[in-house]
């Protein structure tokens, strides 16, 4: 199976209907992979908070438009990084949207952990209350579980993507550059431990005088990287085989030993 991960450089000299344009672009020209995956909140920006209202948009608006039609033109399922969006009846979500081949949308998540300690996105948007797979056909195909960027630090929300069958974890972020270093054994640490392959693709870029860690990878069942983005603005594009999961699993079955609902200590 072949995955394109884009790493955007959020530019804020351009405008958001320029950005969109450019990266249908890019994802056109991914024609031939089997899933294409975009970052977290690239209309905007992660960090530009004060653009979140003003650049909000409903589910079914223009970035959806534009990346429908892009997945469909390259005929990929298309994981489009995640939108500020505007719900009709409640607040902001920072949401997900995963499209078919033929440009049907087949998923949305509302991100479940906001990042911010009590400003920024923690206050400007509301937290998600679900968690989402979507099957990705091939021979193997293989469930794919959807986290985005702050959630990677949450090993709980991924042990349920796995309870619900995921075997690949895709996560958009607009990781900061100066917590690089956790980014990378993050994503290592949720590849090891859920035994499934993560795909984790990041801005480039800086974003409200925030610079953005860039580094996307790609991390296989036993922690092995099989692929790293520099620093810019870069497609990485690896082949992985979804069958190393049961593999993986079957050889080490660490997932059969786990333990649960063990009691509070007493005192």
């Amino acid at each position: 199976m072949r995955a394109s991960l884009l790493q955007i450089d959020v530019k804020e000299d351009e405008s958001v209907d320029s950005r969109r344009v450019r990266v249908a672009s890019l994802v056109r020209a991914q024609a031939g992979a089997d899933l294409v995956v975009l970052p977290e909140l690239w209309t905007t920006g992660a960090f530009a908070y004060e653009k979140f209202g003003s650049e909000a948009e409903p589910l079914d608006g223009p970035t959806y438009d534009a990346m429908a039609k892009a997945a469909s033109d390259a005929g990929v399922w298309l994981h489009a990084g995640s939108i500020p969006e505007r719900d009709p009846e409640g607040p902001l979500y920072n949401t997900s949207l995963v499209f078919s081949p033929a440009g049907d949308l087949v998923a949305a998540y509302r991100k479940i952990h906001r990042f911010g300690f009590d400003k920024g996105e923690a206050v400007l948007m509301g937290a998600g209350e679900e968690l989402v797979t979507f099957p990705l056909p091939g021979q193997p195909g293989t469930t794919v579980g959807v986290g985005t960027c702050y959630d990677l630090r949450f090993p709980e929300l991924f042990r349920g993507l796995v309870d619900a069958g995921a075997e690949t974890l895709v996560v958009p972020a607009g990781w900061p550059e100066r917590r690089r270093a956790h980014w990378t054994l993050l994503a290592q640490a949720r590849a090891v431990e859920n035994q499934a392959f993560v795909l984790a693709c990041g801005t480039a870029g800086t974003h409200a005088g925030v610079p953005q860690a860039g580094h996307s990878i790609v991390v296989d069942p036993w922690g092995e990287v099989l692929a790293e983005a520099g620093a810019g603005e870069q497609v990485l594009t690896v082949e992985f085989d979804p069958g190393k999961v049961a593999v993986t699993r079957d050889q080490f079955p660490a997932l059969k030993d786990r333990v649960l609902g063990l009691a509070p200590p007493r005192h």
